[in-house]
C-alpha cells in the first residue's frame, strides 16, 4: 500500500474570525502528534469515526481502511540492514511479501571494524547487530519478533497460516533456522572460532541443522515449507540456503529444501531482498 501526503477523507472544519466554516485537510505530518495526544493507537479503530481537541480545532478521523496500516503508518519505515546479514534479509522477504514501502540505512559489520559497534547505532540496536527497524514510532530490534510484529499489525498477505498445527509447524522451523543454525555460524561466532576453522566450524551447524528441516519439511512441505502458502519458515530458508552455499556445505542430502528454494528464487519479493540487489552490496561482486 502507498500512502499519499494528504488523506481527502480526514478534514477539519476550522471556523474563521468571520464565522465562515473552512474544510480543510490534514497532512500525514500532524500524525506524531496525534498519536502522542491519544496515547494509544488503538483508539483509531474502536469506532468509525473518533474526535478529538488539537489546538483548540475539531478533527474528525474517518476509519478508511479496516487494518491496522492505514492509520498507523506514520513516515515510511526505516530497515537498518547489511546486504548479507541473513537476519536484514528476512525482514526484507517479509516487508517485500507484504508489500510495505520502506527505506534502507546500510550497516556495514565490516567497515572500520564493524558501524554496528559506534555509539551512534548502539543507541539503535543495544545488540549492535542488524537488523533494527524504525516503524510506526517504534524501534524493533530481532528478526523474528520484527516478522511477528509485522504479521500483527498488517494481517493482509499473512505468513503464518490459519490452521493452529500449521502455524506451529512454520514457528518449528523458524526456530530450528534461526535459534539451531544461524547464531552459531553467525560473524560475531566465527571472530572468535578463527579464521582457520570458520568454515568447518560454519559447516558443521549447517549440516546439523538441515539435517532437521530436512525432516521436519518431509511431513509439512507442499509447494513452499508448510503447504502451498508462503510463510516466515519460507523468510528464513532461503537466506540460510544461501549461508550454506557461501562455506561450502554439501546440499545434495537435502532435496526438499533445494526444491523450496528453486521454487522461490523467481518470486519478486524474494529477488527484490537478495543481497546482489542491495544499496551496499559491493559492485564488483558477480550478479550485482
Amino acid at each position: 500500500m502507498v500512502i499519499s501526503e494528504t488523506r481527502p477523507d480526514i478534514e477539519s472544519p476550522i471556523r474563521s474570525k468571520s464565522g465562515n466554516s473552512k474544510l480543510l485537510s490534514i497532512s500525514w505530518w500532524f500524525k506524531p502528534l496525534l498519536v502522542n495526544r491519544l496515547g494509544s493507537q488503538k483508539h483509531f479503530y474502536s469506532s468509525t469515526w473518533c474526535a478529538l481537541a488539537l489546538n483548540g480545532f475539531k478533527i474528525n478521523y474517518s476509519k478508511y481502511h479496516h487494518n491496522a496500516m492505514s492509520l498507523s503508518a506514520i513516515a515510511k519505515p526505516i530497515l537498518y540492514s547489511y546486504w548479507r546479514s541473513s537476519c536484514s534479509w528476512r525482514v526484507r522477504i517479509a516487508m517485500n511479501l507484504k508489500e510495505i514501502p520502506y527505506d534502507i540505512k546500510p550497516i556495514s559489520l565490516i567497515k572500520s571494524g564493524g558501524e554496528q559497534h559506534c555509539n551512534e547505532y548502539r543507541e539503535v540496536n543495544p545488540m549492535e547487530q542488524v537488523p533494527a527497524l524504525q516503524i510506526d514510532g517504534h524501534t524493533l530490534i530481532e528478526s523474528v519478533a520484527i516478522m511477528h510484529y509485522l504479521e500483527e499489525t498488517r494481517p493482509q498477505r499473512p505468513l503464518l497460516p490459519q490452521d493452529v498445527h500449521k502455524r506451529a509447524k512454520v514457528r518449528e522451523i523458524v526456530e530450528i533456522i534461526c535459534s539451531g543454525i544461524q547464531p552459531l555460524q553467525n560473524l560475531i561466532v566465527l571472530i572468535h572460532v578463527g579464521e582457520e576453522k570458520k568454515k568447518e566450524w560454519a559447516q558443521h551447524w549447517i549440516t546439523r541443522g538441515f539435517r532437521a528441516v530436512e525432516k521436519a519439511l518431509s511431513t509439512s512441505a507442499g509447494k513452499y515449507c508448510v503447504g502451498d502458502e508462503i510463510s516466515m519458515a519460507d523468510c528464513c530458508l532461503v537466506p540460510q540456503v544461501f549461508n550454506a552455499r557461501r562455506f561450502h556445505v554439501d546440499l545434495r542430502p537435502y532435496p526438499i529444501i533445494l526444491r523450496i528454494d528453486r521454487e522461490l528464487e523467481s518470486n519478486p519479493a524474494f529477488r527484490a531482498a537478495h543481497p546482489s540487489n542491495q544499496p551496499d552490496c559491493p559492485p564488483e561482486l558477480p550478479n550485482k
